[in-house]
């Protein structure tokens, strides 16, 4: 980095002068990473949007469309593979059912019980979504040197893992 001073190497010399009793430094990376995610979410979400989507209705199709033929799965199953609450899943489907992108249905495994799957509509919506979300992912990363976007990718994995509690499944 050249001279310039970042938005949070400004914070962190403010901080610094006005509590040198603390140690600021973990501004550094921390602060750093909240504004990144801000920004990395407000890029990924355009492509969302030009898909008709919200972040949480890409999400749903995408936890749908991962599990594979026949692309369905229980409401508590997409709760847990999209890390949010029942309650919002059940807000997402609703929205997804009357655009037409996801049915609810008995399982094709059992009909006594009851899932949410992608209608043909719905796979190929989350079909292109992903295709031009990947590439917008690419674009994002492609800022960095490969090494270094290898290298951020463990310590995020490691770091990340300290935190997360294993799935089970």
């Amino acid at each position: 980095m050249s001279g310039h001073q970042d938005h949070v190497a400004r914070i962190q010399a403010e901080w610094a002068r006005e509590r040198p009793d603390l140690d600021v430094s973990p501004q550094g990376v921390i602060g750093r990473l909240h504004r990144l995610a801000a920004v990395l979410t407000e890029q990924l979400t355009v492509v969302y949007r030009r898909h008709g989507l919200g972040e949480g209705e890409f999400d749903v199709l995408a936890a749908l469309r991962r599990a594979g033929e026949p692309c369905e799965r229980a409401p508590g199953e997409l709760a847990l593979h999209t890390m949010v609450t029942t309650g919002a899943i059940t807000k997402r489907i609703d929205r997804l059912e009357r655009d037409g992108l996801v049915a609810r249905r008995a399982a094709s495994a059992d009909g006594r019980r009851r899932v949410v799957a992608l209608t043909d509509a719905g796979k190929r919506v989350i079909d292109q979504a992903f295709t031009e979300h990947m590439a917008n992912e690419r674009r994002l990363l492609d800022v960095l040197d490969p090494a270094d976007a290898r290298a951020l990718e463990r310590l995020l994995a490691t770091w990340l893992g300290h935190f997360e509690t294993p799935s089970a499944g």
